[in-house]
């Protein structure tokens, strides 16, 4: 049994060879709805492009060369990522913004738009590579109210740098069979171990975020409490 049998509806040769004629189109709905719908947990986003490239090479399955794929590919991203801008800049703010705690706390999303000020046109390109963080990016650069014309340009930059580069990678591989037979056979494993790994590292980014977060609240707390104590009003007679 192969691995891909793990998680047949995850695997992304089955999702291609099921499409049929409509094979290139649903790749295209993926890319653009993994960064465009907020559905980036459940989707094979870089694997999908690696066995679309791949298939380009070996079958040309879907019709094109894979400059035309990968162009293609490309786009849907690309317009995927304003959608998710968009989601953040229009309902972004009237949800988070009555929170003070949490995830999405106002605390948060300003904490957010500091790190995009910053470090914002890397931190777009760089999360077109791993899962899960590249779904929530774009919402989170719109809720921080990143500059449009600056995150449209990195969100470009990004998507053509992640489709050209990935698909061509895959369209590579199909030129050394074993390693093409390997990819295919246990495209899911490498998937869950992607995924698995994104997760941690996010999770561990988020622990510290947030004992930051505290440390600094038990801060300000303090600080509080002494400029109350050393008010006028509050000294011993």
């Amino acid at each position: 049994m192969h691995a891909a049998s793990l998680i047949p509806w995850l695997s992304p040769e089955n999702i291609i060879s099921g499409a049929g004629p409509w094979a290139l189109l649903v790749v295209l709905g993926i890319v653009f709805a993994e960064t465009g719908l907020l559905v980036g947990f459940i989707l094979p986003g870089d694997t999908l492009l690696v066995i679309a490239g791949l298939l380009t090479n070996t079958e040309n399955i879907f019709g094109w060369n894979v400059w035309v794929i990968a162009l293609l590919i490309s786009v849907a991203a690309f317009l995927g990522g304003e959608v998710g801008y968009l989601i953040g800049d229009k309902a972004g703010p009237a949800v988070f913004e009555k929170r003070e705690s949490g995830l999405f706390s106002r605390k948060n999303v300003e904490r957010t738009k500091a790190f995009f000020d910053r470090y914002g046109g890397m931190t777009v390109i760089l999360a077109r590579f791993v899962p899960v963080v590249r779904t929530f990016t774009p919402v989170v650069a719109g809720v921080g109210h990143m500059p449009r014309r600056r995150y449209t340009l990195y969100n470009a930059i990004g998507a053509v740098t992640w489709c050209f580069g990935v698909t061509l990678l895959g369209y590579v591989i199909g030129y050394i069979p074993w390693v093409a037979a390997f990819v295919t056979n246990y495209i899911d494993v490498i998937l869950i171990g992607v995924v698995v790994l994104s997760a941690a590292i996010t999770l561990v980014h988020y622990l510290r975020e947030r004992a930051k977060a505290r440390k600094h609240a038990a801060a300000a707390d303090a600080a509080q409490k002494r400029a109350g104590f050393d008010a006028p009003g509050d000294q011993p007679a």
